[in-house]
């Protein structure tokens, strides 16, 4: 019968009685590390078997000490799934060695800063680091930044563009990186089109250019300011676009339609546009998820505007003059705009490049005049 080694048996009894927080097993040095209040503790290993079946009988007792399984984690997040019980395991889990296990835990609907910290020094990968950055729990605590500088220093050598987008997104949340840090992002942006579109997710505040706010900002803004102290969302939406935060998103959503690199990168930029804006329009869209064309869109802008369906863009469009009726319909085929929208361009094909981009043209061309209008 295959077993461990009474010196390891003993020695990883004595590391678990000091209840790790978080364990991780480095494999190529056959060690065992445990996170503890006490700080990091391990145990080197003395394998009397291969290393993989050694291995596999320490993390079954790890699994036995620590679930009352020796099953180890397939077994057990399966067990406990079923039961209801699994947010409640997420210390258990951490405890296992198994790398599966902490991506487990990053992907749980609920996560603290502190869960956050134990995964990340069980499991530091860029994976991981990427999923955490998605917690506001973890972004905006000690964890944030130090998860920003290592994505910031493994961004130049990732090959996935769509991790690019998310990469950078994730590294414009407020408080991580220096003024300086965002410049140099925007700087790759020349090269890379995904860094754009990591900055049309990101805050407007945080895009490092410098623009003027729109030639009609000031009478627009003027003839609508009781609107938007009323909270209307319409009049808010088009003094933002029109403001000279607004005018630099407008133009990283140009420079990202410029050469897009894939399919992916293209939704990702879409559904940016689409989470922008918080209009009562986007109800009446599927999903929230944008209209299935620009002509539908169009259409939609076009009815809308004649017969308003809402009380709040009704009283938009009466405050505004007729010459400033056609930079209400640009916000709202902009508004519009989504995943859906992509869904004619891109049904039944996996074009990139050059390609794509030519499938893209009846879209990102009266598209991109929308965007002009808004920009006058």
């Amino acid at each position: 019968m295959q077993q461990l080694s009474n010196e390891d048996n003993l020695r990883l009894n004595v590391l678990l009685a000091q209840k790790p927080k978080a364990i991780r097993i480095n494999e190529g040095t056959m060690t065992v590390h445990a996170l503890t209040d006490q700080g990091e503790a391990k145990v080197v290993l003395n394998p009397t078997l291969r290393d993989e079946q050694y291995l596999r009988l320490v993390r079954e007792l790890l699994s036995l000490k620590i679930t009352g399984s020796p099953g180890g984690y397939p077994v057990f997040i399966k067990r406990w799934t079923r039961m209801g019980h699994a947010d409640n395991t997420l210390e258990h889990m951490l405890c296992l060695g198994e790398p599966e296990a902490v991506i487990a835990v990053v992907y749980s609907p609920n996560l603290s800063h502190d869960i956050g910290v134990r995964a990340w020094w069980a499991h530091p990968t860029t994976e991981v680091a990427m999923r955490l950055m998605e917690y506001k729990a973890v972004a905006s605590g000690e964890l944030g930044k130090e998860l920003a500088e290592y994505l910031m220093e493994f961004l130049p050598y990732e090959e996935r563009q769509l991790n690019v987008v998310n990469m950078v997104r994730l590294c414009l949340q407020d408080g991580l990186i220096t003024d300086k840090q965002k410049e140099q992002l925007w700087a790759k942006a020349k090269r890379k089109n995904p860094f754009y579109v990591g900055f049309v997710h990101a805050d407007s505040k945080h895009i490092p250019i410098t623009k003027k706010a729109h030639s009609d900002y000031q009478i627009v803004s003027g003839k609508l300011a009781p609107l938007c102290k009323e909270n209307n969302p319409y009049a808010q939406a088009l003094c933002q676009l029109l403001s000279e935060e607004g005018q630099k998103w407008l133009e990283t959503i140009k420079l990202s339609l410029k050469k897009p690199v894939d399919q992916d990168v293209v939704i990702s930029l879409f559904s940016a546009i689409s989470s922008h804006f918080k209009l009562p329009i986007n109800t009446l869209i599927k999903d929230g998820r944008g209209t299935r064309s620009f002509e539908i869109a169009l259409e939609h802008t076009q009815i809308i505007c004649d017969k308003p369906d809402c009380a709040t863009l009704e009283d938009v469009i009466k405050t505004l003059d007729e010459q400033h009726k056609p930079l209400i319909e640009a916000m709202l085929i902009l508004a519009q705009m989504g995943e859906h929208t992509l869904i004619p361009v891109f049904s039944g094909n996996e074009s990139v490049g050059t390609v794509m981009r030519k499938r893209l043209l009846p879209l990102t061309t009266p598209l991109l005049e929308k965007v002009d209008i808004l920009m006058g």
